[in-house]
């Protein structure tokens, strides 16, 4: 049910999608959480891993997508925080809905019925924010508000979907569920620039990378155009 990638990192496969549990120096975080009827496996994934639900200090969310925030109705009641991009915290919180002036806001809108605002707090991130030993870094084009997060302690990089698994290989999200796919491969060539060296590459979907996933990064912003 759930994966060691590395010391304190988890893979939650999901069946379709990822989320990942790290123990971040003490700092129970889970990293994205799936569809709203996966949430027995996120529950059972903690206790697999050595851990209860009480322990769950905080939630790190990469975008608003229903299949990255869907779960989220799991941790009603438990104290912890949820963290999001700044500019996608608005729908995590239901204070705004996507808009229907693009394809991928339209997407985002059919998958509502499906997400429940957390009754959690909720902290928005800008570019060089830092929750633990996570630095945040806005990665936008797949949805607006989309971050990814490097620790360069535990070496590992959440990268949401900026980026999918295939073959080995990273490749750019697909253009069918961008909001932007230009500003996409402009946000996967900055990450490749500006985060430091990293192995686990650890994406929203596919099989994560538990090697070289900073060369693997830099090779795929290489390609992209």
């Amino acid at each position: 049910m759930i994966t060691p990638l590395a010391d304190d990192v988890w893979w939650y496969d999901l069946r379709g999608t990822n989320a990942y549990l790290v123990d971040d120096e003490g700092a129970l975080t889970l990293v994205d959480s799936g569809l709203r009827w996966q949430h027995n496996r996120l529950l059972g994934g903690l206790r697999e891993a050595g851990f209860e639900l009480r322990d769950l200090d905080r939630i790190l969310l990469t975008h608003y997508d229903v299949d990255h925030v869907g779960g989220l109705t799991a941790f009603d009641g438990v104290d912890l925080t949820i963290y999001v991009g700044a500019t996608d915290a608005p729908y995590v919180t239901g204070e705004q809905t996507p808009t229907l002036r693009n394809h991928k806001g339209l997407i985002q809108r059919l998958g509502q019925p499906l997400v429940t605002p957390p009754d959690n707090a909720v902290e928005p991130l800008a570019d060089g924010d830092t929750v633990g030993s996570f630095t945040v870094y806005e990665t936008p084009g797949h949805t607006p508000g989309h971050v990814c997060y490097v620790s360069e302690a535990l070496s590992t990089a959440m990268l949401g979907d900026l980026v999918v698994e295939r073959g080995g290989r990273l490749h750019p999200s697909m253009r069918v569920i961008n909001y932007d796919t230009a500003t996409l491969k402009s946000s996967i060539r900055s990450l490749a620039e500006r985060a430091p060296a990293f192995d686990v590459a650890a994406m929203g979907h596919g099989d994560p990378l538990v090697t070289g996933g900073s060369e693997a990064l830099r090779a795929l912003a290489t390609r992209v155009t």
